[in-house]
């Protein structure tokens, strides 16, 4: 069964979030567009070029109106040395979310059990806690912020704009579709 459209079952984790331990709950996701990225682990090679990727866009995650969650089964304590360890997760300003009991990644349907770890996955979750879209990677092969925002910015637009749709490639500014019968072999 697809997660699209479902809406997010309830959970509360530690976090890590710049120098202090806090408390992420799915009530945070209400309210504004979050995305929640799962990745396998800290102190590992892929992840924290993905991190750090994340980071450096973060402040277009922020005018999109877009708080980015980093999800891992590891500890808020190993986020927090992470963080203090690594130049490229240093510069993570968002939320990194221990799900120890590893309760997240299973719902959201990326937990490698055998391993205790989550493949790639990402998430971008509207207002109303509904999963807008979903991605998921094998564990070597990372993700590119850039297109996160692009599809973002699609799924924004989708929702501010019932009836039509965004073709392959769509930027911000250029035409949408409104699927209708005239349009049907006109593509």
């Amino acid at each position: 069964m697809s997660l699209i459209n479902s809406t997010v079952k309830p959970f509360k984790v530690n976090a890590y979030r710049q120098g202090k331990f806090i408390e992420v709950t799915d009530e945070d996701l209400k309210g504004r567009w979050s995305v929640l990225v799962f990745y396998p682990g800290d102190f590992t090679f892929v992840c924290p070029t993905e991190l750090e990727d994340l980071a450096n866009h973060y402040d277009e995650f922020q005018a999109l109106g877009v708080e980015v969650y980093g999800v891992s089964t590891d500890s808020h304590f190993a986020h927090k040395a992470w963080h203090e360890t690594s130049s490229a997760v240093g510069k993570v300003q968002y939320p990194l979310l221990a799900d120890m009991t590893h309760q997240l990644s299973r719902d959201f349907e990326v937990l490698i059990e055998e391993d205790g770890q989550a493949l790639r996955g990402t998430f971008v979750i509207d207002p109303e806690g509904r999963i807008r879209t979903v991605e998921v990677h094998d564990t070597g092969i990372g993700r590119d912020a850039v297109e996160l925002l692009r599809k973002i910015r699609a799924a924004q637009y989708i929702t501010a704009h019932p009836g039509e749709v965004c073709p392959a490639k769509w930027e911000e500014g250029a035409e949408t579709l409104t699927p209708s019968l005239d349009l049907v072999g006109k593509i």
